[in-house]
C-alpha cells in the first residue's frame, strides 16, 4: 500500500515527514514482541485504505532510539500525529476507536482558513461534549486510579474524601484536548474541575471550597446505580449497550447488531459494557434482560439481536428506532 510505510532510521523518519508536507502523517511506535502492536497495525492498514492522503508509518521504537527519546516514547504502542513536520497530537496505548477518531479529525483538508475554522468548531463541540460528559468532570494528568502529577493526586484525594461523584479525562492521552481546553476555558493550568458544564477551577479553588464546607454544595454527591443507568440509557434517543463500540465491535452479536443499525440510516450512540463492570452487571437486573447487546429507544428497552432481526424482517425497524411505534 503506497501510503503505509516503515521507517528503520532517523533519516527515513524525517524524509517521510518532509514528503507528507501539510498532509497528516501517523507514526506508530511499535515493538515486535508486543501483540497489541500487531493488532493496531491491522487497524492502521484499514485506515490507510480509507485515507489515501494520509501517510502511515511503522517505526520499531527500540531500533530508532533517537526518535523515541526525542518524543518521550515510554511504552508501545504509541501513535504520534504530524502535520507540516510538527507534532499535533498523540495517542498512548492500543485504542483502535480513538485512533480512528483522531485520524478522521486530523485528516481535514482544504483551504487553510476554512479548514482551521472547521477544525476549531469541531474541537469546541468536542470539548463541550467532554465537559458535559458527567455532572462533575475532572480534567487531569492520569486517571483517578493513577494520577500522574502531585496536583492531580491532591484534587482526586479531596473529591474522594468528600464523597464527590466525578468522572475524569486524562489530558496526557490527547494533546488536542490538553491545549484546546486552556483556550476554551481561559484557564492555563491543570487539573480543571467542571460542574454541570461550568468551570469551577483548579486545585487551589477546590481546596478553598473544601475548607469552607462549600464543596459538597458545589459538586454532586455520589449517585445511585439506578440513577446512573437511567442517565446513560437516556444519553441518546437510540442507545446500544454492547461489547466494544460503534467503531470496533468485540463480539459477533454486537457486530451483527451494528450492521443492522448502520443499514437503517438512523443515528445512535453506543456504550461499551466491557469498560464498566458496574453498568454491565447492573443493567441486566435493571432491564430484566440477561444478555448483550441491548437496544433502548427513548429510554425503553427494545431488546437484543434476535428482536432487531425480527423487526428488520417485518419492516418495522426504522419506525421503532424513530419512536413512531
Amino acid at each position: 500500500m503506497a501510503n503505509l510505510m516503515e521507517a528503520t532510521t532517523n533519516q527515513q523518519f524525517e524524509d517521510f515527514l518532509t514528503k507528507a508536507g501539510k498532509c497528516l502523517t501517523v507514526v506508530h511506535f511499535q515493538a515486535a514482541w508486543a501483540p497489541q502492536c500487531g493488532q493496531m497495525n491491522e487497524v492502521m492498514a484499514e485506515l490507510a485504505k480509507e485515507h489515501a492522503d494520509t501517510t502511515f508509518v511503522k517505526l520499531e521504537a527500540e531500533a530508532v532510539p533517537e526518535v523515541s527519546d526525542k518524543y518521550d516514547i515510554a511504552s508501545v504502542p504509541t501513535f504520534l500525529f504530524f502535520k507540516g513536520g510538527e507534532k499535533v497530537d498523540r495517542l498512548d496505548g492500543a485504542n483502535a476507536p480513538e485512533l480512528t477518531k483522531k485520524v478522521q479529525r486530523l485528516a481535514v483538508t482544504g483551504s487553510p482558513g476554512g479548514a482551521a475554522e472547521s477544525t476549531t468548531t469541531d474541537l469546541n463541540q468536542r470539548l463541550k461534549k467532554l465537559i458535559n460528559a458527567a455532572p462533575c468532570m475532572l480534567f487531569m494528568k492520569g486517571s483517578s486510579q493513577e494520577p500522574r502529577c502531585g496536583f492531580s493526586r491532591q484534587i482526586v484525594g479531596l473529591l474522594k474524601e468528600h464523597s464527590i461523584q466525578f468522572s475524569s479525562f486524562d489530558i496526557l492521552s490527547d494533546e488536542e484536548v490538553r491545549q484546546g481546553l486552556k483556550t476554551y476555558s481561559n484557564w492555563p493550568t491543570y487539573p480543571q474541575l467542571y460542574v454541570n458544564g461550568e468551570l469551577v477551577g483548579g486545585l487551589d479553588i477546590v481546596k478553598e471550597l473544601a475548607e469552607s464546607g462549600e464543596l459538597e454544595n458545589t459538586c454532586p454527591k455520589a449517585v445511585t446505580l439506578e440513577h446512573r443507568l437511567k442517565t446513560i440509557i437516556n444519553q441518546s434517543p437510540v442507545m446500544l449497550f454492547m461489547k466494544g463500540n460503534k467503531d470496533a465491535a468485540k463480539c459477533g452479536f454486537s457486530r451483527q447488531t451494528l450492521e443492522i443499525l448502520n443499514g437503517t440510516g438512523v443515528d445512535y450512540d453506543t456504550f461499551d459494557i466491557l469498560q464498566d463492570e458496574e453498568v454491565r452487571q447492573g443493567l441486566k437486573t435493571y432491564s430484566n434482560w440477561p444478555t448483550y447487546p441491548q437496544l433502548y429507544v427513548k429510554g425503553d428497552l427494545i431488546g437484543g439481536l434476535d428482536i432487531l432481526k425480527e423487526l428488520k424482517e417485518s419492516g418495522d425497524l426504522v419506525s421503532v428506532l424513530k419512536g413512531e411505534s
